[in-house]
């Protein structure tokens, strides 16, 4: 194991969560306003509609897919009767749909924002960052996913990455154990990390903005155009 090592599993996930929780803070206090996805739905939204969609389903089933494979240690599942091989067959076929999903839905909105210049212009180079940064965390799950454990080899990360995972938040990471998965893991484990530090500082944190206050609302009211043109 090396000082490369142990900067990447150890020091940059700690770094990583201090500037991810306390850039929100920072943000809230001092940019509410500022606290949008700074939609650009009004100047395009057909080709929005189908990569945004396609973009956060695909992002969600894969998410749930990683809390099950990474948080759940095996021990758990092999006491409710699921083999590894068992484990593996079933998460990798709904993960590579999961993962093909969110993929085709970020290359849509990708395009979009290369495609129309109006929307070209209000692309920030935090934007830019993390559109790279996506790509590279979709593209490298995806194909760990559809071409490792799906119609591949296989690699047992929960031996490995999700041991070394649980381990960050009991303060007790095993960095040796990063040290000898796949590249194409370590890139996939790495990569989010550097996205954590950026979101508190980009159009991310509009994730946080859920609009709660409807949930106990029957229906949602909309003005009539008809009644405002008459007034």
């Amino acid at each position: 194991m090396t000082i490369w090592d142990t900067f990447l599993w150890v020091v940059l996930p700690y770094a990583a969560l201090v500037l991810f929780l306390g850039g929100h803070v920072w943000r809230y206090r001092r940019d509410k306003f500022g606290w949008t996805s700074r939609s650009t739905q009004i100047l395009e939204s057909r080709w929005l509609a189908w990569g945004s969609n396609l973009f956060h389903y695909g992002a969600l089933g894969a998410i749930a897919g990683h809390v099950i494979g990474i948080l759940i240690p095996n021990w758990l599942t092999s006491a409710i009767g699921i083999s590894e091989f068992a484990y593996h067959f079933i998460s990798a076929i709904p993960g590579s749909i999961a993962g093909l999903v969110c993929t085709a839905g970020l290359i849509i909105l990708i395009a979009r924002r290369s495609a129309f210049s109006r929307i070209r212009r209000l692309t920030t180079a935090i934007d830019i960052a993390v559109y790279v940064l996506l790509a590279a965390l979709v593209g490298l799950g995806t194909y760990a996913t559809v071409f490792v454990n799906a119609f591949g080899a296989g690699y047992d990360y929960r031996s490995t990455v999700a041991i070394w995972f649980r381990g960050l938040f009991w303060l007790h990471p095993q960095p040796q154990l990063m040290a000898t998965a796949p590249l194409v893991y370590q890139l996939h484990t790495a990569i989010p990390w550097a996205l954590y530090a950026l979101w508190p500082f980009s159009r991310l944190v509009h994730v946080w903005s859920l609009p709660l206050q409807y949930l106990g609302r029957p229906y949602v009211l909309y003005r009539s155009r008809l009644a405002v043109a008459r007034r």
